[in-house]
């Protein structure tokens, strides 16, 4: 169906969204105007998620889909302790959840909540018997019972900037022993005044000697460290109302004291037109050619998330050292774009060199027309609706199970999905 319009000219004073009915100021680029952009605003229907959908998806030959476990509600973020054993952080509900697969038959068979009262609790990490959770303004640490619950949870900062647009923190420790943590952008396209917001952080285990790691992140969710190389990579989000293919979703080697160009470049160290104000003491034509250009691109708008290095044992040899990552999937391209796991190649230097889709199929065809139903013609919102395209999932963490399943969690519908290999 054709998509809803937004146009946005940078000689004009706002951004008009048509169909959205929305206003907001325009950020207008002194002489870079005007310039007219056209892209969509299509949101692909939400479905409801049975079983028999599993059907629906595909993986590789060889692969399988099933459900380790279902009805969790808004599970964002996954973290597999050392004996298997599943942490699950729930946004909306601002909670953990702890579930073990007590048989080994690949599906969860016990779960319980064993911290509360997180509100935004997302990115979490697991080192030396301890839970780590970050939700947008504190850092917290608990220890790791023997029976898998959790004890108080200790404060070891209240202070990340404000979260704004971006408000999904994400943690991992890195093989220097510190602990890593991404802080998006408090907006879409503005100069930031907290020179924390849209970086990568770093701090010992204990909170302490917090410092940036590298800026011009607008939204690194999912980040990792390959197993071979050590180096860091993430996957960063470009704005959004620039177009239906513009700016890309881009994979970045994360480097100490680098810039990787938001909110003043974009791809391969293009200078935005969407961006009024100038890098300090300099300009975007001068300041873009010094920033970290992307080693890969993707799909506009798809919205990567979970990032994963495979380092086991199930899948076959050639998966090893390559990366997953999950695609939440678009709302405002004309063409939906996302709701997969992609297969990020890596060269036998440890360098990325391509993109491959590894499992689909949570982005359905629009359903029959609603003019060839029996019975009154619906009302337009209705009809509207019923021609977009559905969906039943928006992907959020990947984390790698013990027995090297890969785990998905989707936030829509509450499931986490194993993915596995060879009949495991």
């Amino acid at each position: 169906m054709p998509s809803r319009i937004l146009q946005r000219r940078t000689g004009a004073a706002a951004l008009a969204l048509a169909a959205c009915s929305l206003a907001a100021q325009a950020q207008l680029p002194p002489g870079d105007g005007p310039t007219t952009v056209t892209g969509g605003v299509l949101e692909p229907t939400p479905v409801r998620f049975e079983e028999s959908l599993l059907g629906q998806l595909r993986v590789p030959a060889g692969f399988k889909v099933s459900v380790f476990a279902k009805d969790l509600n808004n599970v964002r973020w996954l973290a597999v302790a050392p004996n298997g054993d599943v942490y699950a952080s729930r946004r909306e509900q601002g909670d953990v959840l702890w579930l073990r697969d007590s048989d080994g038959d690949g599906r969860a068979d016990q779960q319980k909540v064993v911290l509360q009262n997180a509100k935004y609790a997302h990115g979490l990490a697991l080192r030396d018997g301890k839970l780590y959770l970050v939700t947008d303004k504190k850092l917290l640490v608990a220890d790791v019972q023997p029976d898998g619950t959790l004890s108080a949870p200790r404060i070891l900062a209240d202070d990340l900037p404000d979260a704004g647009q971006h408000p999904n923190r994400t943690i991992a420790f890195g093989p220097d022993g510190w602990l890593y943590l991404t802080v998006g952008s408090t907006c879409n396209n503005c100069r930031e005044t907290n020179g924390e917001s849209a970086t990568m952080l770093r701090m010992r285990p204990d909170g302490s000697g917090r410092e940036v790691v590298a800026q011009g992140l607008r939204n690194t969710i999912g980040f990792g460290w390959h197993p071979r190389t050590g180096v860091l990579y993430g996957f960063d989000h470009g704005s959004d109302f620039q177009g239906d293919d513009t700016p890309p979703e881009e994979l970045n080697a994360i480097l100490p004291n680098k810039h990787y160009g938001w909110p003043y470049c974009w791809g391969d160290r293009q200078v935005t037109k969407f961006q009024v104000n100038e890098p300090p003491n300099t300009t975007k034509a001068d300041f873009c050619p010094t920033t970290e250009a992307p080693l890969l691109q993707y799909t506009a708008h798809a919205a990567p998330i979970g990032f994963v290095f495979y380092t086991g044992e199930q899948f076959p040899q050639q998966y090893r050292g390559d990366a997953f990552v999950a695609f939440r999937g678009s709302w405002n391209r004309s063409q939906p774009s996302g709701y997969n796991v992609v297969r990020v190649r890596f060269d036998a230097e440890g360098r990325p060199n391509g993109t491959e889709e590894f499992a689909a199929g949570w982005l359905m065809s629009a359903p029959a027309a609603v003019a060839s139903q029996p019975g009154p013609a619906a009302a337009p919102a209705e009809q509207d609706k019923a021609r977009r395209p559905a969906q039943f999932g928006r992907l959020a963490g990947l984390a790698q199970a013990r027995d090297g399943a890969l785990l998905l969690a989707e936030d829509q519908n509450g499931v986490i999905y194993r993915i596995s290999h060879g009949g495991r």
